[in-house]
């Protein structure tokens, strides 16, 4: 396991899920965590809970990603606390369950608010660390993003095409923050979480996994822990990549 006292991290979207997995994952590789969200406090709590177990320090941020002022003061935060941000998890997300074909299904106010989160939020964190990880010569940004802007398929036209454009700045803030800063992203496939919440229904959701775990070739889908790990890799692996853009679906895209 990676060794990384007294670094510190951001993740955003940390309550439950993929975010909150990383989040237990860099404790247990001796981090300090700043543990972002939007609305479940009691889950944060459990995460920060679960990380200081580990003998991590935590700090817990509660805003909208999609507002550049809770960016901000998430960076600004972590920088009082510790006095460093050694990389960010862009793992807020959200979503719209909404059948393809169904174009009368989404709004403008759908697509506006799945991007503002999804893609702008994204942006407007590495924004907010970009200063301090520059001065200090060096950081990582992994954006997770989603097999939906790979492949065009997904929970909405909306989703898919806000996981695209994430994808897509990934390169282009590569580019733009190099050398000091690597930027990547991981694109998992199906994941069980919670993400689906309310909006599918038990039976659909069934349906859908056993449908993945018949066709993907691993016959499985992913847990959280498996994409955390791979974003440790993104983090503190081989700092010799940038701008690459990770499927981990099981060996899905292969069929």
């Amino acid at each position: 396991m990676a060794d990384l006292s007294g670094r510190s991290y951001i993740v955003t979207g940390a309550s439950t899920g993929i975010g909150a997995a990383t989040a237990r994952l860099l404790a247990g590789c001796g981090a300090n965590v700043t543990i972002s969200f939007a609305r479940n406090e009691s889950a944060a709590a459990e995460t920060a809970a679960a990380c200081e177990a580990a003998g991590a320090e935590t700090l817990l941020q509660q805003g909208d990603v999609a507002d550049d002022a809770v960016c901000r003061r998430i960076a600004e935060q972590t920088m009082a606390r510790w006095g460093r941000i050694d990389g960010l998890v862009n793992n807020a997300g959200m979503t719209k369950f909404v059948d393809h074909d169904n174009l009368d299904g989404l709004s403008a106010e759908d697509f506006q608010r799945i991007f503002a989160v999804n893609l702008i939020g994204a942006f407007q964190m590495a924004r907010a660390v970009a200063a301090p990880m520059k001065a200090a010569g060096q950081g990582a940004i992994v954006n997770v993003s989603s097999v939906a802007g790979v492949y065009g398929v997904g929970s909405s036209i909306a989703y898919v095409a806000s996981k695209g454009a994430l994808n897509s700045i990934t390169l282009s803030l590569a580019r733009a923050l190099g050398p000091e800063i690597r930027v990547n992203a991981v694109c998992p496939g199906l994941v069980e979480t919670g993400f689906w919440g309310d909006q599918v229904d038990a039976e659909r959701k069934q349906a859908i996994a056993e449908h993945y775990q018949a066709k993907a070739p691993l016959k499985r889908f992913s847990q959280p822990e498996d994409q955390a790990r791979s974003i440790l890799f993104f983090l503190d692996g081989d700092h010799n990549i940038t701008g690459q853009i990770l499927v981990s679906d099981s060996g899905m895209h292969l069929t």
